[in-house]
C-alpha cells in the first residue's frame, strides 16, 4: 500500500441494486482496501437476505466493516453510524488499507463529508410516550401537536411521515428546541474536501427497475420470507427502522394472512422502486461532489480510482 491511503478514501453510492457492492469488492481486491457499509438497513443483524448484504464468501475475500453489527431492536441513528465509521476509518488507516465506503443512504454520506448535527439523546420515556400517542391518536393529531410546538418542523415535514413527525416532536419535548435548531450545531466531517473520491452509480431507470424486480425474486428464493418471519416473531415496535426495511412490511402482512405472497412482493418491489427514485433526487441535490457514472462505465472509473490510489 502507498502512504497515500492514509489521507484518501473512496465513496461508492447509488440506488439500490445498481451494483455498488460488486464495484467496491473489485476495488478493494485491486488495492488492498476495506469495504465499509454506508447503508442504513445493512447494519442490522436480522436483515441479511432482505437487504442483500454481501455474502459470507465476499466478506471473506476482503475485510468488510459495519455489516450486521446492530440488533433490530435498536433505533440506530446516523450519529451512531458516524461514531462507528470514525473507529473503522482510523483502523483502516492504521492498517494502511484504502477505506471504501459503499451504500445508498444519503444521510450517511452527507454526515461523512459535511458533518452532522448533534441532537442530545432522547430519554426513553419521552420516546415511548410520543409513540404511544402516535398509535393512539394517529399521525394527523401528532402533526397538529407538532405544528403548535415547532411550526417550522411541522411545515417542512410530510403530513404522512410518521417516523419524522414523531422524531421532531421527541426532540422538542426532550430539549425545548426545534430539531432544525440542532442542525446548525454539528460535528465536523470525517472526510473533509479533497480527501476522498466519490462516485454515484446511475443506471438507466428501466434497467434498474428490472434489476430490482429480479433481485427481490432472488431474495425470496434465498430465504427472505423465513428471515422476515423470524424478525416478526420478535414482536418489535413497527416504527423501528428495521421493521420498515423494503419488503419487510408487506411480507409481515402476508405472514399474518392479510395479503397473498404476490401482493406482498408487489408492495416490496414498488417500495424499492420509489426509494430508488428518492435516492437519485437526494444525491443530485444534496451531494453534488459525487461523480455520476453509468454502471457500464464503472470499470473505467474503478481503474482510474485504483491508479490514483496506487500513486505514492
Amino acid at each position: 500500500m502507498s502512504e497515500g491511503h492514509s489521507s484518501k478514501a473512496v465513496l461508492i453510492a447509488g440506488p439500490t441494486a445498481s451494483g455498488k457492492s460488486a464495484l467496491a469488492l473489485e476495488l478493494a481486491l485491486n488495492v488492498g482496501g476495506v469495504v465499509i457499509n454506508a447503508d442504513s438497513m445493512q447494519v442490522y443483524r436480522d436483515l441479511r437476505i432482505i437487504t442483500a448484504r454481501p455474502t459470507e464468501d465476499e466478506q471473506a475475500r476482503v475485510p468488510h466493516r459495519l455489516y450486521g453489527h446492530v440488533d433490530a431492536a435498536v433505533n440506530f441513528s446516523a450519529g451512531a453510524w458516524v461514531a462507528d465509521a470514525a473507529t473503522v476509518l482510523e483502523q483502516a488507516r492504521a492498517e494502511g488499507r484504502l477505506p471504501i465506503f459503499v451504500g445508498g443512504t444519503g444521510l450517511y454520506f452527507k454526515a461523512l463529508t459535511a458533518g452532522l448535527s448533534v441532537v442530545p439523546p432522547i430519554p426513553a420515556e419521552v420516546r415511548e410516550n410520543v409513540r404511544a400517542r402516535l398509535e393512539r391518536n394517529g399521525v394527523e393529531a401528532l402533526h397538529a401537536e407538532l405544528a403548535r410546538r415547532d411550526p417550522r418542523a411541522a411545515e417542512r415535514l410530510n403530513l404522512r411521515d410518521r417516523a419524522r413527525i414523531a422524531r421532531a416532536l421527541e426532540v422538542v419535548e426532550a430539549t425545548g428546541r426545534s430539531l432544525f435548531d440542532w442542525h446548525h450545531e454539528g460535528q465536523p466531517p470525517l472526510l473533509p474536501k479533497h480527501s476522498f473520491r466519490a462516485v454515484f452509480l446511475a443506471p438507466e431507470r428501466d434497467e434498474l427497475y428490472a434489476r430490482i424486480d429480479a433481485r427481490f425474486a432472488a431474495m425470496l428464493g434465498a430465504g427472505a420470507l423465513e428471515e422476515v418471519e423470524r424478525l416478526g416473531a420478535r414482536g418489535l415496535d413497527p416504527l423501528l427502522p428495521a421493521m420498515k426495511a423494503h419488503g419487510v412490511p408487506g411480507l409481515i402482512r402476508y405472514l399474518r394472512g392479510e395479503l397473498d405472497l404476490e401482493e406482498a412482493a408487489t408492495i416490496g418491489r414498488a417500495d424499492t422502486r420509489h426509494y430508488a427514485k428518492r435516492q437519485f433526487t437526494w444525491f443530485r441535490h444534496q451531494l453534488p461532489e459525487f461523480e455520476w457514472v453509468k454502471p457500464v462505465e464503472a470499470g473505467g472509473w474503478l481503474a482510474a480510482a485504483a491508479g490514483r490510489d496506487r500513486r505514492p
